[in-house]
């Protein structure tokens, strides 16, 4: 949970580093509260308000750490809208994101692991 306070926190920071398990356990968390709050809305027969307002509140978050995620990568923040091709975009998007850190500093900050 501390990682998805941590992306929370910092959801307008788009420079730096973000490590693969901060990107990945704050996508799992988002993922795990997107779907409850989804069930809620089915079972009680409520208006999408509620998980719209959830997906809306975390997208800035969710970009700002994607971006970072990025530049741990090596990669500018820009090839996140690679994901916008369809399939084979998304693939590489999730590559690049799954992709462990450069070891050492690069232009966007010292590595994160240490």
């Amino acid at each position: 949970m501390q990682w998805y306070l941590k992306v929370l926190k910092n959801y307008i920071v788009f420079k730096g580093r973000a490590r693969c398990k901060e990107y990945w356990m704050f996508f799992l968390i988002d993922l795990i509260i997107s779907t409850i709050l989804e069930r809620i809305e089915t079972v009680g027969e409520f208006d999408p308000l509620l998980s719209v307002s959830y997906h809306l509140a975390t997208l800035l978050p969710y970009f700002a750490v994607a971006t970072r995620r990025l530049h741990d990568t090596g990669r500018s923040g820009w090839w996140f809208l690679i994901g916008l091709i369809p399939i084979i975009g998304i693939i590489i998007l999730i590559v690049f994101l799954c992709q462990d850190s450069e070891p050492n500093s690069n232009k966007y900050g010292s590595n994160p692991k240490h």
